[in-house]
């Protein structure tokens, strides 16, 4: 069996990604054959650039491609960093959890529409949080090295409902 469209396909990789101007790859996320990353192929649900790579493989193949950006999470955009005032988090009695916002820390945020949202937390001033809305991978190339693990067909349930159950996935 190869991986095409409505396959649960389990890999181990390694990635890596590599910001414009630098020379060295940074360690991102490493997946092991026992804890492997299983998904549900042609879902939507992963980046263009990944599952482009990996169309046609079968189990034991190897792999080792990269992403361009605009494969993978796409370019930084500056108009996704914000300054938000330092009052949006405060709690009711006027206080800040320095704990939870401080710079470095991914705060689950919400627009005034009501989407959801993660930022990183790049400044703190008396006056306002600087966040960063962009993917943390954005305008990075990424570099992915794994082997292909298993592929089966998706059943009738983790079609319907876009992503994979059972071990490695999903669970009701």
């Amino acid at each position: 069996m190869t991986i095409e469209k409505d396959s649960v396909v389990s890999v181990s990789y390694h990635l890596s990604s590599k910001k414009a101007g630098e020379k060295e790859e940074s360690a991102v996320e490493t997946t092991k054959a026992g804890d492997p990353f299983v998904f549900l192929f042609g879902s939507g649900g992963l980046i263009e650039g990944f599952e482009s790579n990996l169309k046609g493989k079968k189990v034991g193949d190897k792999f080792d491609f990269h992403i361009a950006p605009a494969e993978g999470y796409g370019e930084h955009h500056l108009d996704n960093v914000v300054n938000i005032p330092v009052t949006a988090f405060h709690d009711e009695k006027g206080k800040m959890d320095h704990e939870m916002v401080k710079v470095g820390n991914v705060l689950p945020m919400t627009d005034s529409d009501g989407n959801q949202m993660r930022g990183s937390v790049q400044e703190i001033t008396g006056e306002h949080v600087r966040m960063d809305f962009n993917h943390p991978l954005a305008g990075q190339d990424l570099h992915f090295a794994g082997e292909v693990l298993e592929i089966r067909a998706a059943t009738k349930e983790e079609l319907s409902h876009g992503h994979v159950h059972g071990p490695g996935g999903h669970h009701h």
